[in-house]
Parts: C-alpha cells; sequence; structure tokens
C-alpha cells in the first residue's frame, strides 16, 4: 500500500554546478533518475518536485511528477536549509 509522499526538491539557480537538474546523464535529464526511482518505489504514492523553475517544473512533469506549485525565490537560494522547502511543500500542497 503506498502512502508516502516523495518530495524532490529542485532548485534552479545552482552556483556550483549551473542547470544540473536539466543537464543530461546517459541520455535522459539529471532530475529524471530522481523522478522514476520515487515513481517505482512501493511505499510512495505520490512524488512531488518542489523547484523554483519553470522549466525544471516542465521536465519534472514530463517524466510523471507532481508540480502543484513553484517554489518562491527567498526558500531557492544557495543557502537554504531543507525544512523550509519542506515546509512550504506542505503548506501549499493539499494532498487530502
Amino acid at each position: 500500500m503506498a502512502v508516502a509522499i516523495s518530495l524532490i526538491p529542485a532548485r534552479g539557480g545552482s552556483k556550483g554546478a549551473p542547470g544540473k537538474n536539466l543537464a543530461f546523464l546517459a541520455g535522459k535529464p539529471l532530475i529524471a533518475y530522481s523522478i522514476e526511482d520515487s515513481l517505482n518505489c512501493s511505499l510512495v504514492g505520490r512524488t512531488i518536485v518542489s523547484t523554483d523553475d519553470p522549466e525544471i517544473a516542465e521536465v519534472a512533469r514530463s517524466y510523471g511528477a507532481e508540480v502543484p506549485f513553484l517554489r518562491p525565490s527567498e526558500i531557492s537560494r544557495d543557502e537554504t536549509p531543507d525544512f523550509p522547502v519542506f515546509w512550504h511543500a506542505l503548506e501549499n500542497y493539499h494532498y487530502w
């Protein structure tokens, strides 16, 4: 019974490796691997990508993930810890 929600954070503006989520590796964007693993996990009922980038959102949807909102820029910086990203997802994703 799939009960878990998988949240994949994928920021668009990386300084260390610009464009890394959309960079191709073995024929598909890097983010596709995380999405596919999540979708193939029997415990995961929903796969959600949290991103600030419309292009990442489009690619994530094309690989089967849900992108019900875009993350605001104030929690999409290099120094942003994970907790505000998770909290934003909980506040903005109505899964019931």
